[in-house]
C-alpha cells in the first residue's frame, strides 16, 4: 500500500493518521469499534512511561489497554516545553546522566530550541549511529551502505547532530571517524577564506567518499568551490541533503560538481532521522524504525498536516506526540516537507501555502544562484536576496510578486554573501512574524 493513501487501519474512524506505513503500527487491539490502539504503539508509550518520570508528571497514563480516546487527550510535548522543564526533568535521577556522561555512556549535544534558549539532548552512546543505519536501510540508494564499510565526508554547520562536529581547529587526523570526515572547522560557509575551500577539497580529493552529506547551501557553496578549482570526485555514488531545506537551485548547482543521485534526509537533534526521500521527487517516507509520526490535518487545507513524533527505542529523553512544528504535504507517492510553519507563507488572495517549493517553481529557469533567501519586510514588500555569478533575469521580480500574490511587491538584491542565523542555519523563505 502506498504510505501516501495509508489511514493507518481499514476500519478505524476514532483513530487518528499516521504517516508510517500501516504495518508499523502493529496489530489493532480494537475489538471491533476501532477503540484502542495498535500493539507496538501503545507498547512503546508503556517504554517511553516507564523509562522517562517527565510523562506521568503531565498525563497519567491509562489502563488496559489504551483507547484513542487517552492518546489524543494526551498532551503534545513542544520545544518550548523541553526548553522550559530543563532536560533533567527526563531523568528520575540527573545524577545517573551525570556519571554516564563522564563514563560516555551517554552525550549531548544543544540545539537551537527556541528564541527563549538552547535545548540541551542528551543521548545513549550509539543511538544517532543506529538512527543513521536505519533510515539507510528504508532508502534504495543508501541501504548498500547501511551495514558496510564506507567512507563519507560531511560539510554542515559545526554544532550539528553530534559531538564529533569540531569546534575548533583539528588537524585531519581527528576529524576522520568511522569512515567518516568532517569537512569544516566553523560555520558560515560564506565567509571561509580561500585557502579553507583549498584545505576542503583537497581532503574531499584524498578521502574519495562514497557519500557526501551536507546542509545543502554548504554543499552548493562546496560545488562552486570545486567547479571553481576544476577537479572532480568520481568515487561520489550518494549526496544526502540534510540539516536543511534545500532548494532546486542547490540541487542543481550540487549536481552540476557531484553528479551522484541525491536523497533527503529529515530529522532533528532531538527526535533523530524521520524522512527519507529522493531530493525533490514527493516521495518520503517515514522511517518506520526510528519513530511513528502522527498527521494532524493543517488550516484545513487538503493533505496538508503538521506532524507529531514519538520516538522509538530511545532510553534517554524519549519523545511522545512532539510537536516538531513541521509541515508535511501528502503526495501520490509519499510526502513532501513543506518546511517549518514560521517558515510558510499563506496568500491572501486564496489562502494557499507558499512554501520553497512554490518559490523555486516561480524561479525563470534561465536564472543560476547559489543560494537565495526571500524576505518579507512590509504587509506587501519583499527582499529577493540572492548569491549569483551574474544578474538576476529582469523578470524575477514578477515572477516572484505573482506567486506571492496580494499586490506584492518584490525587489531583488545581488550579495555576495547572505548572513545565517547563530545555529548556523538558514531560510529559504523568511515572512513575518503573525
Amino acid at each position: 500500500m502506498n504510505p501516501a493513501t495509508n489511514d493507518v487501519s481499514n476500519v478505524l474512524e476514532a483513530a487518528p493518521l499516521f504517516a508510517n506505513a500501516p504495518g508499523a503500527l502493529g496489530a489493532t487491539g480494537n475489538t471491533g469499534n476501532g477503540e484502542f490502539l495498535p500493539a507496538a504503539l501503545e507498547t512503546e508509550i508503556r517504554r517511553i512511561y516507564g523509562r522517562s518520570p517527565l510523562y506521568g508528571r503531565r498525563f497519567a497514563l491509562g489502563g488496559e489497554p489504551l483507547s484513542w480516546a487517552w492518546y489524543r487527550d494526551v498532551p503534545a510535548l513542544s520545544k518550548q516545553e523541553i526548553v522550559e522543564r530543563g532536560h533533567e526533568a527526563f531523568f528520575e535521577d540527573y545524577r545517573v546522566i551525570e556519571r554516564g556522561l563522564q563514563e560516555k555512556k551517554f552525550e549531548y549535544e544543544s540545539t537551537s530550541g527556541t528564541t527563549a534558549g538552547p535545548m540541551t539532548v542528551i543521548m545513549e552512546d550509539g543511538w544517532w549511529n543506529e538512527q543513521t543505519r536505519r533510515a539507510y536501510r528504508a532508502h534504495p540508494l543508501l541501504a548498500p551502505f547501511a551495514d558496510a564499510p564506507h567512507r563519507k565526508c560531511v560539510l554542515a554547520p559545526v554544532g550539528c547532530s553530534s559531538n564529533l562536529c569540531p569546534y575548533e581547529d583539528h588537524p585531519f587526523p581527528n576529524r576522520y571517524f568511522d569512515g567518516t570526515v568532517y569537512l569544516n572547522l566553523s560555520s558560515d560557509p560564506f565567509v571561509f577564506p580561500e585557502a579553507e575551500w583549498d584545505r576542503i577539497v583537497t581532503e574531499l580529493q584524498a578521502v574519495k567518499p562514497d557519500i557526501i552529506e551536507g546542509e545543502p547551501i554548504y554543499l552548493s557553496l562546496l560545488a562552486r568551490a570545486v567547479k571553481k578549482r576544476q577537479v572532480s570526485v568520481p568515487s561520489v555514488k550518494v549526496v544526502i541533503l540534510t540539516y536543511g531545506k534545500a532548494s532546486l537551485q542547490h540541487s542543481r548547482r550540487v549536481a552540476e560538481a557531484f553528479p551522484a543521485p541525491q536523497v533527503d534526509l529529515y530529522g532533528s537533534t532531538e527526535a533523530g532521522y524521520i524522512f527519507v526521500g529522493t531530493a525533490f521527487k514527493d516521495d518520503s517516507r517515514v522511517i518506520d524504525e526510528n519513530a511513528f509520526v502522527e498527521l494532524a490535518p493543517y488550516r484545513g487545507t487538503p493533505d496538508v498536516f503538521q506532524i507529531y513524533v514519538t520516538t522509538r527505542g530511545r532510553e534517554a529523553m524519549p519523545l511522545l506526540r512532539y510537536h516538531t512544528g513541521d509541515i508535511v504535504r501528502r503526495c501520490a507517492q509519499g510526502y513532501r516537507l513543506l518546511g517549518r510553519e514560521g517558515g510558510l507563507y499563506f496568500r491572501e488572495s486564496d489562502g494557499a501555502i507558499i512554501s520553497p517549493t512554490e518559490i523555486d517553481a516561480a524561479i525563470p529557469a534561465d536564472f543560476e544562484c547559489w543560494h537565495y533567501s526571500l524576505v518579507q519586510t512590509g504587509d506587501a514588500r519583499w527582499d529577493f536576496h540572492y548569491v549569483a555569478d551574474g544578474h538576476a533575469p529582469k523578470d524575477l521580480d514578477t515572477a516572484l510578486a505573482a506567486a506571492l500574490g496580494g499586490g506584492a511587491r518584490v525587489n531583488l538584491f545581488r550579495r555576495r554573501t547572505i548572513t545565517p542565523a547563530a545555529s548556523g542555519k538558514f531560510a529559504l523563505l523568511k515572512p513575518l512574524a503573525r
